[in-house]
């Protein structure tokens, strides 16, 4: 059977890329590294870029969307964003094609495959996550960069089968680090980005709620590390009474493209 997966091709400040669908049909969302490095991480995961029908960009950071001019221009993909982001992306020069370069405003069927649009708070012109529902009905949610969790935002990862959730810093790593003040400001403001305690808060009530696949997002090299990502939300789920790999699955999405698909 042609099942569903999501493969975290890369995740984190060198750059994030997502593939979500089956081995014959899918979409990635966003393209923050290069195209060989994209190429050679699908190739890695069994995945073919033939198989890919859209890409699906988040906001016009460049750890999000570097490769997209290269990539489109290479194979032809469509690109769906928001109207602000692909106004940004314009602006940025990093559309090949922009009549190739679609709004999409709630939601798009592709293939066999839907695809939502959930606004995110964060820095950039309109950003969002996207929720992908397969053909068999499961779904899976791929939600970062957002400084808080938003009713949408929580409401889509609670209908999804597969959540992926910004675990980006440690907040007292973040505080004691080199960063400058601005820029930890900027990060922990309501348009940054979500902290390890935030995002286990959102985890518990998710597996509450029966949303049991789980993998954290978008750590910071510099005020992270998986281990204590990881630490964090474990020990809050078990504090709920919530014992891993048997209520739950929670790993933690690779920043090189290791294989970590997951069946959703």
């Amino acid at each position: 059977m042609n099942l569903a997966k999501a493969v975290p091709l890369f995740s984190g400040s060198k750059g994030n890329s997502y593939y979500i669908g089956s081995t014959s049909e899918g979409i990635l969302i966003d393209a923050g590294r290069s195209c060989k490095q994209i190429e050679l991480a699908m190739q890695a995961n069994g995945l073919s870029m033939k198989s890919v029908g859209a890409v699906f960009i988040t906001h016009e950071h460049s750890d999000h969307c570097s490769a997209l001019r290269v990539l489109s221009k290479k194979y032809g993909f469509r690109v769906y964003a928001s109207a602000g982001t692909l106004n940004a992306l314009s602006a940025g020069d990093r559309l090949f094609d922009r009549t190739n370069a679609l709004e999409i405003k709630s939601e798009v069927a592709l293939g066999n495959m839907l695809i939502q649009r959930i606004d995110t708070p964060h820095d950039a012109a309109q950003s969002c996550c996207y929720r992908v529902v397969a053909p068999d009905g499961k779904s899976a949610l791929v939600a970062t960069d957002m400084g808080v969790m938003t009713d949408a935002v929580r409401r889509a990862a609670s209908q999804s089968d597969f959540v992926v959730l910004e675990s980006n810093h440690d907040i007292e790593m973040l505080k004691n680090g080199i960063y400058p003040y601005y820029l930890k400001q900027r990060i922990l403001s309501n348009k940054g980005h979500l902290s390890n305690d935030a995002c286990a808060r959102e985890l518990v009530e998710l597996v509450r709620g029966g949303t049991l696949r789980l993998m954290l997002g978008h750590l910071s090299e510099e005020n992270n590390t998986v281990q204590l990502a990881m630490k964090t939300s474990v020990s809050q789920l078990e504090q709920a009474g919530m014992k891993l790999n048997s209520d739950f699955t929670l790993d933690a999405a690779p920043s090189e493209g290791s294989v970590r698909a997951v069946i959703f």
